[in-house]
C-alpha cells in the first residue's frame, strides 16, 4: 500500500544552460491517498511536461508502494507523444525520440520497467511545437504554432508544411491564432484548436476571453467557437473533449452541432489531456501575468472562493468528480503537456547532461555477419 501522500524524488540532471530555475530551488510534491493506487489499478503511469522549467516528468509506483516522481531537463519541454515503448518530445528547436532500452522482464535500479534513452533529434529550429501525433506509418505530425499550421519534419528543411486554416492567408512565422492543440483520428489528424481566427502578428492575444475554436482537419470546418484559450482535443469512446483552459473546465463536445458542455471544473489554467478508460488526467498550471490573466477563470476561482494549482487532476468523465490529485508546489508553476503510459508501472529516463548518457551502451539483438566461426 503507498504511504498517504508519499512521494519518491529522484534528482534531475543538467542539461546545458537551460533557461529556468536555481539547482537548488526545490519543488513541494503532495499526492491524494489512493494515487499510487489509481495508477496501479489503471495499469499505467502518467507523463507530462512543464516548459517553464524545461523539465520532463515520470509518475509511477514504486515496488514499496510510493510514487515515483523522475524528472529529467530537457530545454523547454513542451509538446509530448507517449505509448509504452516510445516517446516524442518537442523541445527549443528540435523534438526528441527516446526509446525503452529495457528487455522484457528487466528491471533499472531494481523497480524501474522502462528506461527512456534519447536516441535522435529532428532539429526543426524554434517553431514553438505544441503538440504531437504520429500515423500509422511512423510519420510524426506536429503543431507549429509559430507558422499557425500543422507540419511534419522534413529530411533537408525545417519542416514540410501540410494544413492551416482557411482564415490563415500564408505562412509566416507569426504566430496568427496560436494554433495548438491536436487530436488523432485512427492515425489521421482530425482536431485542432485555436485561440482565435486572427491573420495577424500575436492577434491571438487580443482574443483570448473568447475568440476559441476547435477546427475539423477534414474539411476546414469550424465545429465550435467561443471558448477561451481552448487546448488539447482528444477523441476518446466517440466523444470529442477539450479543454477550454481560459475558464477552467473539461469540456466534451459534440461534433455535429458544435454544442458543449462543461464536465468539470479544475481551479488552474490547463493544459495537457490524456484518457485512459473513464478517467480524463488533467494538467493544472498557475496563472500569470499577460497570456494567462483577464480571463474568466478568476471570476470562477473567487466564486468557488479557491486558489489556483499547478499539477495533475485525475476526474471521473462519467461524473464529473476528482478522484485523485497531484500538487506542485515551490517554483515549478506550470504543466504543458500529460500523456499516459499503458502497462508501465515505474518509468524512468536518461538525460543528456548525465555520466549515463555516456556509459549506458546498449546492442541491438541482432545477428552480426560474418560472426567468427561462420561461413
Amino acid at each position: 500500500m503507498a504511504k498517504d501522500n508519499e512521494v519518491a524524488g529522484t534528482t534531475p540532471d543538467l542539461q546545458g544552460a537551460a533557461p529556468g530555475p536555481a539547482p537548488n530551488q526545490e519543488t513541494q510534491i503532495s499526492c491524494s491517498r489512493g494515487f499510487a493506487e489509481w495508477l496501479l489499478a489503471s495499469r499505467c503511469s502518467v507523463a507530462f511536461t512543464s516548459y517553464q522549467t524545461g523539465e520532463l516528468f515520470l509518475l509511477g509506483v514504486l515496488p514499496d508502494g510510493r510514487v515515483s516522481f523522475h524528472q529529467r531537463h530537457f530545454v523547454r519541454a513542451m509538446g509530448l507523444h507517449a505509448d509504452s515503448q516510445r516517446l516524442y518530445l518537442a523541445a527549443l528547436h528540435q523534438v526528441w525520440r527516446l526509446e525503452n532500452v529495457l528487455r522484457p522482464g528487466t528491471y533499472a535500479n531494481n523497480g524501474f520497467d522502462r528506461l527512456y534513452v534519447p536516441r535522435n533529434a529532428q532539429v526543426t529550429g524554434d517553431i514553438d511545437i505544441h503538440e504531437l501525433g504520429v500515423e500509422p506509418s511512423g510519420r510524426v505530425i506536429f503543431v507549429n504554432t509559430l507558422y499557425s499550421c500543422l507540419a511534419a519534419f522534413s529530411r533537408t528543411d525545417s519542416f514540410i508544411p501540410l494544413w492551416k486554416p482557411k482564415f490563415i492567408s500564408k505562412l509566416a512565422a507569426e504566430d496568427r491564432c496560436h494554433l495548438n492543440g491536436l487530436a488523432m483520428d485512427q492515425g489521421k489528424a482530425r482536431y485542432v484548436t485555436a485561440v482565435c481566427r486572427s491573420d495577424v502578428v500575436n492577434g491571438w492575444r487580443d482574443r483570448r476571453a473568447s475568440g476559441g475554436m476547435i477546427i475539423d482537419v477534414s474539411d476546414d470546418r469550424i465545429v465550435t467557437e467561443g471558448l477561451s484559450m481552448p487546448h488539447s482535443p482528444r477523441l476518446h469512446r466517440g466523444h470529442l473533449w477539450a479543454l477550454d483552459s481560459g475558464r477552467g473546465y473539461l469540456v466534451r463536445v459534440d461534433p455535429a452541432s458544435g454544442r458543449y458542455e462543461n464536465v468539470a471544473f479544475c481551479p488552474g489554467f490547463l493544459r495537457g489531456l490524456a484518457i485512459i478508460g473513464k478517467f480524463a488526467v488533467v494538467g493544472l498550471s498557475l496563472p500569470r501575468d499577460g497570456s494567462f490573466s483577464g480571463l474568466e477563470l478568476d471570476g470562477e476561482l473567487k466564486k468557488r472562493d479557491a486558489d489556483p494549482r499547478a499539477g495533475l487532476y485525475i476526474i471521473d468523465i462519467t461524473t464529473g468528480d476528482v478522484v485523485q490529485w497531484l500538487r506542485l508546489e515551490g517554483h515549478l508553476r506550470e504543466t504543458f503537456a500529460v500523456c499516459v503510459l499503458p502497462e508501465v508501472r515505474c518509468p524512468m529516463a536518461i538525460g543528456l547532461m548525465t555520466s549515463d548518457i555516456l556509459t549506458h551502451i546498449t546492442v541491438e539483438d541482432e545477428p552480426v555477419a560474418n560472426a567468427p566461426g561462420k561461413a
